[in-house]
């Protein structure tokens, strides 16, 4: 392994420096999703809602506690805002849930693209590398031009290597964002037509 590093030339160097930040990323974002899965509670979310139906506001105030579920912090949002503007406050609580998840994935978005073109520059180098050995040793001399060859193949199967082990937890990350994005429109959709029945009740309730 290091005898292929050697061989791939200086452009090995900014490769393996793509790779750490990549493995790094992808770790750091496991870890939070593993994490976001271990705080959510689904049940609390349920009693959240029914609550919200009797409106019984201070029972959802002690019942929450300092529950880290991305839901909950989003309902109570709304709730502490339900006077002035409910749906703008989960919009906003909302936006800065999907950010925190979103977080170290354009690094990674960007390593994707970066990696392949980095192998793909070091591929030049080593063709120019070869044929500047060929034209000063011919023939004569092939191991002088098969280690551009190689330079040329190293780096490139590299940097798509790279690009490729970090495109699949990429996607994972997004269909995980996407499906947080979803379950979030669905609970404070919910909380909204909860609050519009409360608030016609009442409406008809007055004289």
């Amino acid at each position: 392994m290091i005898d292929l590093f050697i061989k791939g030339g200086p452009i090995m160097y900014p490769l393996l420096i793509c790779s750490i930040i990549a493995l790094t990323v992808i770790i750091e974002r496991a870890i939070f999703w593993i994490g976001e899965d271990h705080r959510r509670d689904q049940a609390l979310v349920n009693e959240v809602l029914s609550l919200a139906e009797k409106s019984d506001w201070e029972a959802v105030r002690a019942r929450i506690g300092d529950s880290k579920d991305f839901i909950i912090s989003i309902l109570v949002a709304g709730i502490l805002h339900r006077e002035f503007s409910m749906s703008k406050a989960m919009e906003t609580a909302a936006s800065d849930e999907l950010e925190r998840m979103g977080q170290h994935l354009p690094i990674l978005d960007t390593l994707i693209t970066v990696s392949p073109l980095l192998g793909i520059f070091g591929t030049v180098i080593g063709i120019i590398i070869s044929f500047k050995f060929l034209g000063s040793a011919g023939i004569e001399e092939p191991q002088a031009v098969t280690a551009g060859i190689a330079q040329a193949l190293i780096t490139t199967a590299s940097g798509l290597g790279i690009a490729i082990l970090s495109l699949f937890p990429y996607n994972y990350f997004n269909s995980r964002m996407e499906k947080a994005a979803a379950t979030i429109e669905k609970y404070a959709t919910s909380l909204e037509i909860v609050y519009e029945k409360i608030n016609q009740s009442n409406n008809n309730v007055k004289p």
